[in-house]
């Protein structure tokens, strides 16, 4: 992935600005390289790289640090905050009160949208939200199959009619058709091949027949720069407007797209990051950057834990979190784990992972949880209840029945005696307080005082 190559490019100046003696002149020159060389390989546009850096170096020459902060500490902190302002400003996407927020969703063809109208409505069912997604592509063939297939696999309701021949008029009778039984109305409208003028007419046309409550232009990540141009025209037809920005899991392209954009004013609220319905994020520049440079995003984090475990954090987590941890709470959690995507997309999320572990240690991790998951399967219920049990000669029964090593069943046990007293350590900090686990935490409390 190449914006994780921007994240290593970017984690790398500043890990050599830590360990710099001193920041004087010649550090400070050589960071502003660093950073132009990552920013450029990145496609950001040239320009747009020499202003951040001009900025940079005043404000390093100017500034001074805080009380209880360094310099060095002090320029970390302004690289932070000048590569998150390239990336434009935090802007959130928010469900209306009192009846159900219409999004009307554009882009070129070949853009994504149609995927992407599928893991928005993805993102807000799995948030407890009504959503309903409304076919309005009458120029593609299959069109109507595509987003009916993605939608039941993302449980939303769906109203098209493969037969219908006005794009318009199909968007404001899919809207009306869903109005009452839904909070969150997507309408899947046609994309154009590299016709822009016939793409913002209809877009035109159907927000006047259809009154979004915002207009949604789906933009691709791999344009790099270019995609300035569809931001900018589409910011001249409607001021309601706001962006996804979609594949930029494997592009050469990633920041030059999403600088861009932002260039232009327009706030980017969503980025797609992957094929998969759970590939979309609300887009945060400074928590994005905080990734990229290394730093990680726990808030994120947080979130995709709880939502993988949401329901299923019953009895077994409470016992986890009393410190009462065995094997089959273990293999309980890798299970969800696997659930939250990747393991190089969940070390991206903790501060210095993401960047600091090679392709090939994520790979080796990667495998040896596997491992671990298919050594548990082959032990005895009362094996996983209580690990104490497992002699010798289990260890060698397991080993045979899972097709692994000894040694492997053996390391899986000293990686659970590890965790136990993390458990336990943690227990005795800050535990979360909202969220299913935060549930948990103050029902446990609720279970000490009574």
């Amino acid at each position: 992935m190449v914006l994780e190559r921007l994240g290593r490019a970017l984690y790398g100046a500043l890990q050599k600005l830590a360990r710099a003696p001193h920041l004087d002149e010649q550090t400070v020159g050589e960071l502003v390289r660093d950073l132009q060389r990552a920013l450029l390989q990145a496609d950001v546009n040239v320009q747009l790289v020499l202003d951040l850096t001009r900025r940079l170096q005043e404000r390093l020459r100017k500034e001074a640090p805080p009380p209880g902060m360094s310099r060095r500490e002090h320029a970390v902190k302004l690289v932070y905050e000048e590569l998150s302002g390239l990336l434009g400003k935090p802007s959130s996407f928010e469900l209306k009160k009192g009846g159900p927020t219409v999004v009307l969703m554009v882009g070129l063809q070949g853009s994504g949208k149609t995927t992407s109208v599928a893991k928005l409505a993805y993102h807000f069912k799995r948030r407890g939200f009504r959503v309903g997604v409304v076919c309005a592509d009458t120029f593609r063939a299959g069109a109507y199959d595509q987003l009916s297939q993605l939608a039941r696999k993302a449980g939303v309701e769906i109203w098209g009619d493969p037969e219908g021949k006005d794009p318009v008029e199909l968007a404001r009778r899919g809207v009306e058709e869903l109005r009452g039984r839904c909070d969150l109305i997507l309408v899947d409208s046609a994309g154009r091949h590299k016709e822009e003028r016939g793409l913002m007419e209809e877009m035109r046309r159907m927000a006047e027949a259809v009154k979004p409550d915002e207009v949604m232009l789906v933009v691709d990540g791999t344009l790099g720069q270019q995609a300035r141009e569809q931001a900018e025209a589409f910011r001249r037809v409607t001021p309601l407007g706001s962006i996804l920005v979609t594949k930029l899991d494997g592009t050469a392209k990633g920041g030059g797209a999403l600088s861009a954009v932002a260039a232009t004013g327009a706030p980017i609220k969503f980025i797609g990051t992957g094929e998969h319905l759970e590939d979309l994020e609300p887009f945060s520049p400074p928590r994005f950057m905080a990734r990229l440079l290394g730093m990680g995003d726990l808030e994120t984090f947080l979130r995709k834990v709880e939502e993988t475990m949401g329901k299923e954090a019953g009895e077994g987590v409470k016992e986890a979190l009393r410190g009462k941890l065995t094997l089959r709470t273990v293999y309980e959690q890798l299970e969800a784990m696997s659930r939250m995507g990747p393991l190089k997309k969940i070390a991206g999320l903790l501060p210095g992972l993401g960047v600091s572990l090679s392709e090939e240690q994520m790979r080796v991790g990667e495998e040896k949880l596997k491992r671990f998951r298919v050594i548990m399967q082959s032990m005895t219920p009362q094996e996983l209840d209580n690990p104490e049990i497992l002699n010798a000669s289990r260890i060698r029964r397991i080993a045979r029945g899972s097709g692994t090593s000894e040694a492997e069943v053996r390391e899986l046990l000293r990686q659970y005696e590890l965790m136990k007293r993390m458990l336990k350590t943690l227990g005795r900090g800050r535990l979360p307080r909202a969220g299913p686990l935060g549930k948990l935490v103050r029902e446990l409390e609720k279970e000490r005082r009574g």
